[in-house]
């Protein structure tokens, strides 16, 4: 099929809960958590170039071009496969940015999928993940586009079937690093491993919480906010917390009672990528 012009969801996730087992002597740690993807994503749009210059066209402050995932994806796709086309690209940027929902990743992952059909490689899904891993240890999932329990440094990928419910997260206005989250004295690192059911019965924790917590107020205040009317964590290691609802009525309900000071969104669970349906249904 030929495509002259291809626009692609790029998701969010959420890490349900995230436990650290341990650190590896090359400075990465062991961990188990479960992803699952929500319905609210940024936007790509690709255009071929004969002449193998890779474009990207949208700017983000305090990101060099040339050290974009999306840039650093297309490139590395186009050196692996040997592909001398190029391609235009633009970003609608809706996820934020340290927010700990994947953005860095899932545009990565988008790039990979997308540049694959533009460019007709015919990469397999091993084959992109295996790239992407090399990109950053959250790349692969969305590669893969599934929920899915993780274990090693989050490329160990077992699919899972999860609820769906309605999430509302919220955007703490802070960027969060997570070499320095991983790099704390104080946070532990010695969680025992679990199994995905069990722990999925009991929720799970994340690890990571108590240090953000700590070292950026802002989130603190807004867990003991969102804590007032659901069950609230953060995800990952970023600056977004989240609560889980029956249906959209409950947490919009909940948004509507937040200050204008405390972004949020409202989106659906979902265990299949918004970018893998919206590929599925393209071809």
């Amino acid at each position: 099929m030929s495509i002259e012009r291809l626009t692609l969801p790029a998701p969010a996730k959420l890490n349900l809960f995230l436990h650290i087992l341990g650190r590896r002597d090359d400075g990465y740690h062991e961990l188990q958590t479960v992803f699952q993807f929500v319905d609210h994503a940024d936007e790509l749009h690709f255009l071929p170039r004969a002449d193998g210059q890779i474009r990207l066209h949208t700017a983000l402050l305090g990101v060099d071009h040339d050290q974009n995932l999306i840039v650093r994806a297309a490139r590395l796709l186009q050196k692996v496969t040997g592909c001398s086309q190029g391609a235009d690209i633009w970003l609608d940027k809706r996820l934020p940015m340290g927010g700990g929902i994947g953005g860095g990743s899932s545009n990565a992952a988008t790039t990979l999928l997308g540049l694959n059909h533009l460019w007709s490689l015919g990469a397999n899904l091993d084959e992109l993940a295996e790239l992407g891993l090399t990109l950053g240890a959250d790349v692969p999932v969305f590669v893969r586009g599934k929920a899915a329990w993780a274990e090693g440094i989050g490329e160990q990928l077992t699919p899972v079937e999860l609820e769906e419910p309605w999430f509302l997260v919220a955007i703490p206005q802070v960027s969060v690093s997570t070499a320095k989250i991983f790099n704390d004295p104080l946070l532990t690192r010695n969680t025992p491993p679990s199994k995905v059911r069990p722990v999925l019965e009991w929720g799970g924790r994340n690890d990571c919480q108590s240090v953000v917590e700590k070292r950026y107020p802002e989130i603190h205040n807004a867990l003991i906010l969102l804590n007032k009317f659901v069950s609230a964590r953060l995800t990952g290691t970023g600056s977004c917390i989240f609560g889980s609802f029956p249906n959209e009525t409950e947490a919009v309900k909940v948004a509507d009672q937040l200050p204008a000071t405390l972004p949020s969104f409202i989106a659906k669970g979902s265990n299949i990528s918004m970018l893998h349906r919206k590929l599925e249904s393209l071809f």
